[in-house]
C-alpha cells in the first residue's frame, strides 16, 4: 500500500512513480526551469527517515541549475510498503534497487551524490561500482564499511535488533522513529515540522516494516547478511578519494561518533570536512543554515 504525505509544511514536492523489482518506488525529481539537461543530483535516505529529509536541498539546488533527485526506498516515504515476505529487505536488495532506479532515470551525464545514514552504504555502494557515473559526493553521518572490531552498537539498537522485541517496541509502538526524534538532534527535541514530516509515513504497524528491517539488518559480525556488502564497499571506497567529496558531521550522533568519522576520513583522506558539534545525527536538521550553503557552493563549483 502507498502512503499519500500530501500537504506536509515545508515539503510541497509531488512524487513521480516508477516501478522497481515489482514495487512501485516513489520520488522527487525537481528541475531547474528552463535548463533542458541540468546536471542531476541523486540524494538517498537512511532509516527512518524519507525524501522528506532533503527538503533544504529540494528547496534551494534547482535556483542553482541542478537537477535534484531523491527516491524513497521500497517500504519507506511515499513508495509501496510491501510486507517482510514479499520483498527482502536487504542491504543487497537496496543496492540493486537503486542501481535499477539510476538506470530508470535514463540519464546522460555523470550524477553528483548526496547520502546520510543508510543511504551512505546504498548510494556509496552504487557509486564505487560506477565510478565513470559519479560526479561528486555529499557525505552525512553514516557508515561504509564493516564495524570497526573497538566500536558496539547501542544496547538500544541491538535490543531492536531481536524479532520479539523489535517487532512490539519497532512496528507496534514506533519506538524507534520515535526515538530518533529525540536521540538524533543535538538540541532537545527537532522542530514540529521536522517532528511531523518524519513521522507521516509510518502511521500504521504495516508501515514500519521496513523501518524494523533495516535496523535489524545492521551487521554486528561476519555471518550477517549485510556485512560482505560493506565489506566489498570498504574494499573500493578510497577510489572516491579521486572524486570531489564533502563531508557534513553531526558530532552529537551516539552512533555515527567522531571515531567513525575519522575511519571514513581514512579511506577519503582528500574529502573535506565539516563538522559541527551542536548538531546530532540528524545533522541536516540541525545544521541546514551551515550546511545548505556549503553543499551549493561544492556543487556548483567545477569538479
Amino acid at each position: 500500500m502507498t502512503v499519500t504525505t500530501e500537504a506536509l509544511p515545508g515539503f510541497p514536492f509531488a512524487s513521480k512513480r516508477v516501478e522497481i523489482g515489482g514495487h512501485t518506488m516513489a520520488y522527487i525529481d525537481e528541475r531547474p526551469e528552463g535548463v533542458s539537461a541540468a546536471p542531476p543530483v541523486l540524494h538517498v535516505h537512511g532509516n527512518p527517515t524519507w525524501s522528506f529529509y532533503w527538503r533544504s536541498l529540494l528547496a534551494t539546488l534547482p535556483g542553482d541549475g541542478l537537477r535534484t533527485i531523491a527516491p524513497d526506498h521500497i517500504g519507506m516515504g511515499r513508495s509501496d510498503k510491501p510486507a517482510l515476505a514479499d520483498y527482502p529487505h536487504t542491504l543487497a536488495r537496496r543496492v540493486a534497487d537503486l542501481t535499477a532506479f539510476v538506470d530508470a532515470l535514463d540519464l546522460d551525464q555523470p550524477l553528483s551524490l548526496v547520502v546520510h545514514d543508510w543511504g551512505g552504504p546504498i548510494g556509496l555502494s552504487w557509486a564505487v561500482e560506477h565510478l565513470e557515473r559519479v560526479d561528486k559526493v555529499v557525505v552525512l553521518n553514516t557508515g561504509a564499511f564493516p564495524l570497526p572490531a573497538d566500536k558496539r552498537i547501542p544496547w538500544s539498537l541491538q535490543a531492536a535488533r531481536l524479532p520479539v522485541v523489535g517487532d512490539v517496541a519497532v512496528r507496534r509502538f514506533n519506538a524507534f522513529s520515535l526515538g530518533a526524534l529525540s536521540m538524533g538532534t543535538g538540541r532537545l527535541w527537532l522542530d514540529a515540522e521536522a517532528r511531523r514530516g518524519l513521522l507521516a509515513p509510518y502511521d500504521s504497524p504495516a508501515h514500519r516494516v521496513a523501518v524494523h528491517a533495516f535496523v535489524q539488518d545492521i551487521p554486528t559480525g561476519p555471518a550477517d547478511p549485510a556485512h560482505p556488502v560493506l565489506t566489498r564497499l570498504a574494499e573500493r571506497l578510497p577510489l572516491l578519494d579521486e572524486h570531489p567529496v564533502q563531508i557534513h558531521w553531526g558530532m552529537k550522533d551516539p552512533v555515527f561518533d567522531a571515531g567513525i568519522l575519522d575511519h571514513l576520513v581514512g579511506y577519503l583522506p582528500g574529502a573535506e570536512v565539516n563538522r559541527y558539534p551542536d548538531a546530532g545525527h540528524y545533522v541536516l536538521e540541525d545544521a541546514a543554515d551551515r550546511i545548505v550553503p556549503r553543499v551549493r557552493t561544492f556543487l556548483g563549483s567545477p569538479s
